[in-house]
């Protein structure tokens, strides 16, 4: 019976089956780059070639496979597919949990994306071990298979969150690979979300509005936006509706000394609720560097997941000097006390590099908030 291996969640584990395997897997360890270990059927170990990131195993090989898919981001596994498969059935779970699993033949001819293709990384991970051992890449993703747009992987490279049921992503995802015609609209976020743009699926098009998407034909249609577009199910009707939240926004946040992370996190939910605008796209949270050690402040930002950026004095004022015309709120009280004009406004632009706000001060006895918008390109054409 196979010892339990150490769970040393690597990331990474490259398996192998055979001794032909082994030498390969051992060659693509050298190769391949991050955090990865090699595990290797005992009798194909090699003694002298002792390494702190080669395990070894005994067979049976089910129980060791199995572990190591419930531990690792990554799986490689030099066997043949029908193995892999029959192995690890019983804990095959669901592309969004299980890890990605490619698959590589004991000559090193091709190298077969086996589970989570596109949101596991595994399609990826297949062309990246085809390069560099010289084989065969085998993807089988519609959408890669088609050349089409990746409705599941779409603004990933840019931490574009989906707002979509796994049901609604399917039928969008066949709506594109069966060349039903589809639209985007977007109104937030990077542009350049594929470097194909001006070579979409002919069935996809990007609309300049809402209400266009909404008069087309499209059977399907994916919404780029920070906004909480709550009329949007109605334009569109039953049609599968994708929703992808870009990093865009930038709160920027005063506040007295001691203020919870409770408080400020009402006073921002409220604001946004007030305004239409979505948390999920939060990309950074602004202040003075005289806040940077705020407990409320930073508990606020890792609630968020999101980085906490700091500014001087200096800087914040230089915003006041620098956008006379913006409608800044000038706070006599706070130059009077902390030698800045204002905290929220300023800090929120700078962070952005925007010179307009999307919400102006907000403030409560204890905090004041503002949000700006970082000014990427938008309407794609």
């Amino acid at each position: 019976m196979s010892a339990a291996l150490p769970n040393t969640s690597p990331g990474t584990a490259i398996v192998a089956l055979s001794r032909s395997g082994s030498l390969l897997a051992r060659d693509l360890r050298r190769r391949l780059p991050g955090n990865n270990r090699l595990y290797l059927d005992r009798r194909f170990e090699q003694p002298a070639a002792a390494d702190a990131d080669v395990q070894v195993y005994d067979r049976p090989l089910r129980p060791v496979l199995q572990q190591l898919f419930t531990e690792n981001r990554r799986l490689i596994l030099f066997m043949p597919v029908g193995v892999a498969v029959r192995l690890l059935a019983p804990v095959i779970q669901h592309k969004h949990t299980d890890p990605a699993v490619v698959c590589v033949d004991d000559a090193g001819r091709f190298a077969v994306s086996l589970l989570s293709g596109h949101i596991g990384g595994a399609d990826e991970l297949t062309r990246e071990i085809a390069a560099l051992i010289g084989a065969t890449p085998v993807i089988t993703s519609a959408s890669h298979a088609l050349d089409t747009l990746a409705v599941d992987l779409l603004g990933s490279d840019f931490g574009w969150k989906i707002e979509a049921a796994s049901e609604t992503l399917t039928r969008a995802s066949a709506a594109v690979v069966n060349s039903d015609p589809v639209g985007i609209y977007q109104d937030a976020g990077h542009s350049d979300w594929t470097a194909a743009r001006n070579n979409l699926p002919q069935n996809v098009t990007v609309y300049p509005t809402l209400d266009a998407l909404a008069q087309s034909e499209s059977v399907a249609a994916l919404l780029i936006t920070d906004r909480v577009l709550s009329d949007a199910p109605a334009l569109l009707g039953n049609h599968p509706l994708v929703v992808y939240r870009p990093p865009s926004l930038v709160i920027g946040i005063g506040c007295r000394r001691g203020v919870s992370r409770a408080e400020l996190d009402n006073l921002l939910t409220e604001v946004l609720q007030q305004r239409s605008l979505s948390p999920s796209s939060i990309a950074a949270i602004a202040t003075a560097d005289l806040k940077a050690a705020e407990p409320g402040i930073i508990e606020l930002a890792a609630q968020y997941g999101v980085p906490l950026q700091t500014y001087s004095a200096e800087q914040l004022n230089q915003v006041f000097a620098d956008l006379p015309d913006a409608g800044l709120n000038k706070s006599e009280a706070a130059h009077r006390l902390l030698g800045v004009w204002g905290v929220a406004e300023p800090a929120a632009l700078l962070a952005a590099g925007s010179k307009e706000l999307v919400i102006p001060r907000q403030k409560t006895r204890r905090a004041t908030l503002a949000v700006a918008r970082i000014p990427y390109a938008t309407h794609p054409t």
